[in-house]
This record gives C-alpha cells, structure tokens and sequence, in this order.
C-alpha cells in the first residue's frame, strides 16, 4: 500500500513537469528551436514519469494514426535506398515531430488548451514588435564602397549590400566591425551574415589575417549608414520561418476573436483577440513573404466566411484587401525590383530549380532519390547555381525526396485533418464553449493557410514549423474530444 501514495505523487508530478515543458515550448516557439525543443523534451519526460507512476499513456486511437504510420515508414524506407543513405537517415530523424500530436493529446486538459494557446499567441505578439523595433532602429551597416585592400572584397558583395552579422554577432557600424575583427584569432576564416536585394544570405570565406587586424581600420567598409530595408524576422534566424510560424498563429487569434464575437458580441476578449490578430497580421507583411501573406488572407477569409454574415464579411474582406495592399507595398521596398510581380532573381531561380527537380521525379518514381541528397548532386543531377537550395514546394520535394506514394500519403493525410477541423467547427458552432468554437475555427484557418503556402514553400520541410504544426493538430483534437464529451 505505501508504494501507492509514491506512484500517484510520481504520476502527479510527472504531468505537472509535462505541462510545464509544453508551456515553455509555446512560450518559445515563435523564437527558439533550440529552447523550445527543450520544451518537448520536458514534456516527453514528464509523460514518462506519469506512465510509469501509473497514470496511463492516456492516448485514444484515432484515423491519423494509419497514416501516420504509413507516412513514417515510406521514409524510413526512402532514406535506406536514397542516394545518400547517411544523409536521408540523418534527416529522417527530424520525424520525431510527430511525438508532438500525440504527447499534446495525451497531456492537454481542454482548459491547459486554451492557457498554451493564448501564451503562443502572446508569444507572437512579442516577437512582432520586436521586429517593428528592429526596423525603426535599423540593421547592420550598409556598403556604400570597399576601399582596395578591404577583406570583403572577397565575398562577392555589391553596392548597397548590408553586412548585419560577422561570426554569427550582430554588427550596426564599422566601428564595431572593426572591434570583431580585432578580437578574432589571427588568420581565422568566418562567415558573414549579408542582407542583398531583401534577401538574407550567408557569405563564406571572410579571412582575417594579422596584417588586416593591424590596419587602423580592418574592414575597409565606407559605409552608408544602417538600413532599414529588410525583411523582418523576430528573434528568429530567417523571416521564411517567421512568417510560416505567424501565418498560423494569426489564424489562431482571429478564430477566438470571431467566435467571441458571433456568441457575446464584441467583449475583451474579442477585442484583445483582435488586437493579436492585427499585431501578427503585420509581423507576416513586415516578412515580405509573398505567399505566406496570401496563404494568411486565404484562411482568414474562410474564417470570415465560415463565421460572419453580411456587414462582417464585408468588413473583414477589406480589411484583407488593405492587409494585401500594404504587404505590397512593403514587398517592393524590401526586395529586388520585380519581386512584387515574380520578375526577380529570386522568382526566376525558384521556377528554374521546380522545372528540374519535376523533370527528374519520374527517374525514381516510387522511392523518390532521398532527402537531401540533392545537397550532394546539385549541378550533377541539372540545377543551377552554386546554392544549394530545396524545391520551394512541399508537394514537389516530397515527390522529388520520397517518391509519389510519399506524395499521395501526404495528400491522404491533410485531407484527413482538413475535413475533420471543418467537421469539428461546424459542431462546435452551437456548444456553449466559445474558445473551443474558436480554436477550432483558427486551427481550420492555420491549415488553410498552411496548405495553400506549401504550394510554393517546403514548409512541411521547417521542423519549427512543423512542430507547431502537429502542436496545434492536437491541441485542436482536444478541445474537441473535451467539449464533445462534457456536451454528453
């Protein structure tokens, strides 16, 4: 008997120590992989010591499962006959994301749903007017020229460049360029983080020898001053992440706000609800993701469609149109000329790297040629260019990578959870639980808008992204499944 009280104590503290890690991973999962992957990590821990306490697995089949599966082991097999098998199994191993959907169903109360789903939005919140202070004070210091001599002039930098990281630190004038190169062991090879017609790319190579650090000014940069011309990205390494991760969360806060609205009128938590949308809505324009802004206003008209009538859907349709309209606007301000109408380096590169890798896909139709291998046989297997990218579409890399039957699981699974969010909102229209209704809704908008991006983004490729896929998955399940049973 007095193992008992211990197993129930250890059950007790092993949820307590789960909940505790999903809460840091949504605190964070705008922001950190590294930190938030800590956050699942406690929380896998915290499962544990639940189970072996004798609190249960507490997982309950559901339809995914089968293709979950299916979908794991079609890539395991994939990377075991990829071109280049180490490099496919170590990809294979970012499947663990999956452990998500169910550590969220098996952990989450419909009340700790709705407590992490406001601390995500929050989170997001944050991580915007971050980046609105980022562009008013400005990044990096732009290259108005390289005297002769300068160490830069190796990197192939044009005028107008801006150079806002030297060995992974941050840098806003040439003094403190100067400083980092100085205190930088003789002869050391570094990379430098450029921001070139609105793109962010890293330049290899910088060579900092002795006789450059005992110049009066090493880095040979005239500059032109900070720039304000960037594409916004949080504390985040790369604005593509960013948007993905704001585009669904953005979602998330306009479906509570509607759904408040369409129950109780406009109380303050429609109000706040919509005050984090606007928030978020304009972290994605400061992005200048083209696609990710279209793929948000995709799925927030069908919110708005799905839930307003009348003056509403008026309302929200211009509001979109205007949101549209000043992501233009700050598309052709912070990327390369033509980019607002796909007439950029960018556009060009991204149609010419598709046209391949769809050229190639019949070559290895059932198991595809491996995930990144391509990173091995760029130029062998005909793409262009010396970067090594991907194919800019999770439809097409997964057919490239895993072959068409890994193309049709996909598609398999998305449907799947497409029509049950749809099925499940539709439900959740007359319950008496509003944030339940609203989660549902935003979670329906966020994989809109995540479909409709992945057309022309790998995102299913992004393990943040991901993550937070499979996250708000099972949060959604949950507070459908919690709801459905106190209704009974």
């Amino acid at each position: 008997m007095a193992d008992k009280p211990n197993q129930r104590g250890l059950a007790e503290f092993g949820q307590r120590t789960a909940l505790a890690g999903l809460l840091l991973y949504v605190a964070f999962a705008p922001h950190s992989v590294a930190v938030s992957s800590i956050g699942i990590a406690l929380a896998s821990i915290g499962w544990f010591l639940r189970v072996i306490g004798g609190g249960g697995l507490q997982l309950r089949r559901s339809k995914f499962d089968l293709i979950i599966l299916l979908s794991l082991l079609w890539t395991l097999i994939s990377s075991l006959l990829s071109a280049e098998t180490a490099i496919s199994i170590a990809k294979f191993k970012a499947s663990w994301t999956v452990l998500i959907f169910y550590l969220t169903r098996a952990v989450l109360t419909k009340r700790w749903t709705y407590l992490l789903v406001a601390v995500l939005i929050a989170s997001a919140c944050a991580g915007t007017l971050y980046s609105l202070y980022d562009v008013v004070r400005g990044r990096g210091v732009v290259v108005a020229a390289l005297v002769e001599d300068s160490p830069f002039l190796t990197l192939d930098l044009r005028r107008d460049d801006t150079i806002w990281r030297v060995n992974g630190k941050r840098v806003y004038s040439t003094d403190d360029i100067d400083a980092l190169l100085r205190s930088l062991p003789a002869n050391s090879v570094v990379p430098v983080s450029v921001i070139s017609q609105g793109e962010h790319v890293e330049r290899q190579g910088l060579r900092v020898t002795a006789d450059v650090q005992a110049r009066p000014l090493p880095s040979g940069i005239v500059s032109g001053g900070t720039s304000h011309r960037f594409r916004a990205s949080g504390w985040t390494r790369h604005y593509e992440t960013f948007a993905e991760l704001l585009q669904m969360i953005a979602q998330l806060a306009l479906g509570l706000a509607v759904a408040h609205l369409r129950n109780h009128g406009p109380n303050k938590y429609f109000r706040f609800a919509m005050v984090a949308t606007v928030i978020v809505a304009l972290g994605i324009v400061l992005t200048a993701m083209r696609t990710v802004l279209i793929a948000f206003a995709a799925g927030a008209f069908l919110i708005a469609w799905r839930s307003t009538r009348g003056v509403g859907r008026v309302a929200v349709t211009f509001a979109l149109f205007f949101l549209l309209a000043f992501g233009a606007v700050v598309v052709s301000q912070t990327r390369a000329p033509g980019a607002l109408l796909l007439g950029d380096d960018s556009s060009s590169l991204r149609a010419q790297v598709a046209k391949v890798g769809l050229s190639r896909i019949m070559l290895h139709p059932v198991f595809g040629h491996g995930m990144d291998a391509m990173q091995k046989h760029w130029n062998e297997w005909g793409f262009p260019g010396k970067d090594m990218l991907h194919l800019h579409s999770t439809p097409l890399q997964l057919a490239f990578d895993r072959g068409l039957p890994m193309f049709a699981l996909w598609v398999w699974m998305m449907t799947a959870f497409w029509l049950y969010m749809e099925r499940a909102e539709k439900l959740a229209r007359d319950r008496s639980d509003t944030n339940a209704y609203g989660v549902l809704l935003g979670v329906l908008g966020a994989l809109t808008g995540f479909l409709i991006s992945s057309l022309a983004n790998y995102n299913y490729g992004d393990s943040e992204v991901v993550m937070l896929f499979w996250f708000l998955m099972g949060a959604a399940m949950v507070a459908n499944e919690q709801t459905a049973e106190q209704q009974h």
